[in-house]
């Protein structure tokens, strides 16, 4: 499967229609994300094309007339590919491209080549790959060449989707290839989902070590672009790249950082959300999203500057409920408040910064340790006096009340965190 920037530079012109907007975001905002979207991928945007509807048509999806239009348009300006801001049904795509006469893809297929370029980690790739195939899945057909040809991903170190191999309108062998090539695709996925599965419980098992760390975690969840990946880099030094993009990065940076009120966390950065975020890669990338699942409180990163910020809210709101993260708590970060002339509108007790310029981050790192401190238990319990690594741990991350030693053992009462909570708690029922 070829890239969408592949080595001979793609044209596109970008095709979508308008139906009243989805969840606020007008076609025409939405067809801008798509050219960002394509240039992020590394092609040229050579023409626009929007169609007004009450439904999209199911043949062509556009219609014919306007497919017409789009194939002048295409020839005029030399594009070898159109991308629809929609999803297109099997059957759509095959009919476009026949009338067009050039490869089509849709807004998931870009958005999976996105994700193909830049996976870095091992499960990055296998979790794309995964997400790739499943696309593909229903829409092979005797026109795609041999699966014996396609190779990348997690194996091959990338690889995203887009033209049908051969060239458009060339056939393939026929049904008895089709066939082949459907078996050799499940066979694959399965071998990818068990591959992903061992990668996934390494994860877990890292998982579980650090939950017997007794820090609290904080994940950056966002629209992508929206700055996560620079915050995490100025509170923490991670080091992660952050460009003026969309998806950036894609495989979780997990950190530690010290709070002004003494507590220790751990703060993981996330892939970014985005509008209509493919199915597949949400099923794909559950495990990475555990970090966002499993976390004590959100930081959800908005881009202040955007004129869309409201929208982009609503969507990650949305997304989190949809991964089953909805109830965590959150503390809204405006950021990139340089780039704003009026002072943006702080939705509920929101913190503005800039993370780029460090500014209001002294704010930021108070609030979070007063939302983490308010989950601070104060406990009583007896410990063996040989236990200094436990008596060190609750006085460099809580505060202790008292102290009374006596007979090799230290009667203590604090006010700690959960998680440190049980390991003094289990400690004392084991010792005291």
């Amino acid at each position: 499967m070829h890239s969408v920037a592949s080595e001979q530079h793609d044209r596109a012109i970008l095709v979508g229609i308008d139906l009243g907007g989805h969840a606020g975001i007008s076609s025409e905002e939405s067809l801008a994300e798509l050219k960002a979207l394509a240039e992020s991928a590394g092609a040229s945007v050579e023409a626009t094309v929007s169609q007004r509807l009450k439904a999209p048509d199911p043949r062509t999806f556009i219609g014919r007339g306007k497919a017409g239009e789009v194939g002048e348009i295409s020839r005029m300006t030399d594009a070898n590919v159109a991308i629809f801001d929609d999803a297109l049904s099997p059957a759509q795509s095959r009919n476009l491209e026949n009338q067009l006469k050039l490869r089509v893809i849709d807004r998931s297929q870009l958005i999976l080549d996105i994700f193909a370029q830049r996976a870095r980690t091992l499960e990055g790739k296998l979790q794309v790959e995964i997400a790739q195939l499943a696309y593909l899945q229903p829409r092979l057909t005797r026109q795609w060449t041999h699966l014996s040809r396609v190779r990348g991903g997690a194996a091959g170190g990338g690889g995203g989707v887009g033209a049908r191999g051969g060239g458009v309108g060339t056939r393939g062998p026929g049904e008895t290839q089709l066939e082949v090539d459907r078996r050799r695709l499940r066979e694959r996925l399965t071998r990818l989902r068990i591959r992903l599965k061992q990668v996934e419980r390494t994860r877990d098992n890292q998982r579980r070590r650090r939950l017997e760390v007794p820090y609290p975690t904080v994940a950056l969840v966002g629209y992508t672009n929206s700055g996560k990946s620079t915050l995490l880099n100025v509170l923490t030094g991670a080091n992660v790249e952050a460009a003026n993009r969309l998806f950036s990065t894609l495989d979780p940076t997990i950190r530690r950082l010290r709070l002004p009120n003494r507590m220790t966390v751990m703060i993981a950065d996330t892939v970014g959300f985005i509008h209509r975020l493919p199915h597949t890669l949400i099923d794909a990338f559950k495990a990475t999203l555990e970090e966002v699942r499993t976390a004590d409180l959100l930081l959800h990163v908005v881009d202040a500057s955007s004129e869309l910020a409201a929208e982009h809210m609503e969507i990650v709101d949305r997304v989190l409920e949809e991964i089953g993260a909805g109830a965590t708590r959150r503390i809204v970060v405006m950021n990139k408040i340089d780039l704003v002339d009026h002072t943006p509108p702080m939705h509920g007790g929101a913190v503005g910064i800039s993370a780029l310029r460090s500014l209001g981050l002294e704010r930021l790192l108070d609030c979070i340790g007063a939302e983490l401190g308010i989950t601070r238990q104060e406990i009583a319990v007896t410990l063996a006096a040989s236990r200094g690594d436990l008596i060190a741990m609750a006085r460099r991350e809580g505060e202790v009340i008292s102290e009374e030693y006596r007979d090799g053992v230290v009667a203590m009462r604090a006010r700690v965190s959960p998680p440190v909570a049980g390991r003094l708690r289990k400690a004392a029922l084991a010792e005291a």
